[in-house]
């Protein structure tokens, strides 16, 4: 898919390890755009040593580093990947490529692991759960609640999400199925993290994100949300790249 129009918004939380090896693993053509959440080791320098567009977000919370995110991108499509070196940003181009050629209109990333301890058991144990509760509330056959994710910018702020902490990705499938968003995973790899957990990685994390998940849950099952603006209809418009953009 040649230089595509792409932002890959990247969480994060002193990740000044890991950032290296994840930003040398951009495709051409895909800008970075590091959320720095209050990071203390350098993290945010780092990053713009490695050419990423860095924001600063002071407000703690994972929905609000992502949010922060959605509000600096300029790009038609934009994507999501953990920054601690869990995964290949390289696999980011496949899930584009469904979103570009109108097969989806969000793809998702089915996390796969490929080293020993790349997923804590209490963390994947909960994932599943999670993933089961998910599939009743909307019907998508989804086994993940994965990080790495891509969809139209445009069409993402039409859904207006208003988790600020470890349910955004997960308000995020309730919101696309709400607006009768064509949702599907593949497969990508999911190998050890550099450095901690922040969520989880640890059984307190993990229980914070279960609460604030299926809180979100029993709101959709509640309530229905309100109707919102149907993803655009595919469109193949020749210009600049994005990357052409940015180094203009």
């Amino acid at each position: 898919m040649g230089d595509m129009n792409v932002d890959v918004i990247l969480p994060c939380l002193d990740e000044a390890d890991a950032l290296p090896e994840v930003l040398g693993r951009l495709p051409r053509g895909y800008r970075a755009i590091v959320v720095d959440n209050g990071s203390t080791d350098g993290s945010a320098d780092v990053a713009r040593a490695h050419g990423a567009l860095v924001v600063t977000e002071p407000v703690k919370g994972f929905g609000s580093a992502c949010a922060a995110g959605v509000a600096a991108a300029t790009a038609e499509y934009v994507a999501f990947c953990d920054a601690d070196a869990s995964m290949d940003p390289a696999e980011l181009v496949p899930l584009v490529a469904r979103v570009a050629t109108g097969h989806t209109d969000l793809a998702l990333g089915r996390r796969v692991p490929t080293t020993p301890g790349a997923w804590a058991p209490h963390a994947r144990f909960a994932n599943r759960v999670l993933a089961v509760l998910m599939r009743r509330a909307t019907g998508y056959r989804l086994r993940d609640l994965g990080p790495m994710r891509v969809m139209r910018r445009a069409d993402l702020v039409c859904l207006d999400l208003r988790d600020r902490r470890s349910g955004y990705p997960l308000e995020m499938v309730l919101a696309a199925h709400a607006a009768g968003w064509r949702v599907d995973e593949s497969d990508i790899g999911y190998a050890q993290r550099i450095g901690d957990s922040k969520v989880t990685g640890t059984l307190r994390g993990t229980v914070n994100a279960v609460k604030d998940m299926s809180r979100l849950l029993r709101e959709y099952r509640r309530e229905a949300r309100p109707t919102v603006v149907a993803p655009a209809p595919v469109r193949h418009v020749a210009g600049p790249t994005h990357s052409e953009e940015v180094h203009s």
